[in-house]
């Protein structure tokens, strides 16, 4: 099995950070996942139902962002402290298609199939 090009993968890992930041931006989110205020839901009372649901679904978004960009941090992460590609389960190697098809994954297929 050829090796990970760790390089393009730690370029296309930071393009992916900047692309989830840009849209948690656009949703008024900080990197954190809290709402800046920079939206506005409107303050009218006979909108206050559909002001919720959008918050609500602007909130879903920005949840699912967060999750992906905490993955994609510490796949950064697991490439600077050398781990990347590593098993966090079994210390074997992840296959190198699990690794191009899944680049934050942290198990291989075989405890990821066991621990499901």
């Amino acid at each position: 099995m050829p090796p990970i090009d760790i390089t393009k993968t730690a370029a296309s890992l930071k393009e992916e950070r900047e692309r989830l930041l840009h849209q948690l931006a656009e949703l008024g989110s900080d990197e954190q996942g809290d709402l800046t205020g920079e939206l506005d839901f409107g303050d009218a009372f006979a909108d206050a139902g559909a002001a919720t649901a959008e918050r609500t679904e602007t909130m879903g978004f920005i949840v699912n962002f967060k999750t992906k960009l905490d993955e994609v941090e510490a796949a950064i992460t697991r490439i600077q402290d050398g781990t990347y590609g590593v098993c966090c389960a079994c210390g074997e190697l992840i296959g190198l298609d699990r690794m191009e098809h899944l680049p934050t994954s942290t198990m291989c297929i075989d405890c990821k199939t066991k621990s499901c």
